[in-house]
C-alpha cells in the first residue's frame, strides 16, 4: 500500500523554566544525555515519522532558540517554524497553534523533556486522532493510590479504584479544528490547565490511548539525569 502523505503538525515544547531542576536558569531540554542534548532526540524522531510535514518550536528566549537551531536535521522536516512561549503552558501552546497551518489536519503537541519518544510511537497517535479527534500516549496506572486528607499528626487515607486510571504522556494529539476551539476557549477562560487533553474535555471527544512499552519518561529533577543516562546507555544511545 502506498504511505499517505504527511498530514499532521508538530509543536515541541521547548520553553519551560528549570525550577523542578533546583535551578531556575537550569534549561533542561539542552541537558546533554549520553553527549546529546534531551531536545536534540525528539526532534530527531519527528522527523522521521510518515505523518508529521512541519515541526514549530516553542522556545523560550533567543540564547535558547540559537542553542536548539544546530539540533535541527537537514533531512526529514519539510519546514520549521519557532513560537516564542509564554508564562504559563497553555500560553506556549497557544503560541505554537498560532504558527499553524489552516489547511493542517492534526496537531500533535510534545514536551521536550520527554526524550525516549519513537517515531512509531508519534505515527500512532497522529493516525488514531485522525479517526477519532483526539490520542495520547498513556499508561493504566499499576501502583496503589491514595487520597488524603490531612490531619496534625498525619494523614487519613482512602484507597482510590485504579481500574480507569491511566497516566497521560505525550505527543498527544488533535484534529485541528478540534484543538483550535479548545484551546480558544480555555485562554479566554483562563483555567489553568496541565495538559492539552484537559483543553477538549467539555467537549466530550473520544480519546484514543496508545498504550507503548516504549520507555518515555518526563526529565523533571536533577534526580533524573542519572538514570536518564542509564537507560539511554541500556538502549546503546540511539
Amino acid at each position: 500500500m502506498k504511505p499517505l502523505p504527511p498530514f499532521a503538525t508538530a509543536i515541541l515544547l521547548a520553553g519551560g523554566s528549570g525550577r523542578r531542576m533546583g535551578d531556575a536558569t537550569t534549561d533542561k531540554i539542552l541537558l546533554p544525555i549520553c553527549g546529546k542534548p534531551i531536545l536534540g532526540y525528539s526532534i530527531d524522531s519527528f522527523a522521521k515519522c510518515e505523518s508529521v510535514d512541519s515541526v514549530i518550536i516553542v522556545y523560550r528566549d533567543d540564547t535558547q532558540k540559537q542553542s536548539i537551531e544546530p539540533l535541527i536535521p537537514r533531512e526529514g522536516i519539510n519546514r520549521i517554524e519557532w513560537a516564542k512561549g509564554g508564562q504559563k503552558r497553555q500560553d506556549s501552546v497557544w503560541a505554537g497553534l498560532s504558527q499553524v497551518d489552516p489547511e493542517c489536519e492534526v496537531v500533535l503537541i510534545h514536551d521536550g523533556a520527554r526524550p525516549f519518544i519513537d517515531p512509531t510511537t508519534i505515527d500512532a497517535v497522529a493516525n488514531a486522532a485522525r479517526i477519532s479527534g483526539a490520542a495520547s500516549v498513556a499508561r493504566p496506572l499499576t501502583d496503589t493510590v491514595k487520597q488524603t486528607e490531612s490531619l496534625d499528626n498525619g494523614y487519613i487515607l482512602k484507597t482510590i479504584d485504579r481500574t480507569n486510571l491511566w497516566a497521560m504522556e505525550t505527543p498527544q494529539g488533535f484534529k485541528s479544528s478540534i484543538l483550535m476551539e479548545a484551546y480558544r476557549n480555555t485562554i479566554e477562560s483562563g483555567e489553568l490547565i496541565t495538559d492539552d487533553l484537559s483543553a477538549i474535555e467539555a467537549s466530550k471527544t473520544p480519546v484514543s490511548l496508545i498504550k507503548t512499552d516504549v520507555l518515555n519518561p518526563k526529565l523533571t529533577t536533577a534526580r533524573d539525569i542519572p538514570l536518564f543516562e542509564f537507560l539511554f546507555n541500556h538502549l546503546k544511545c540511539r
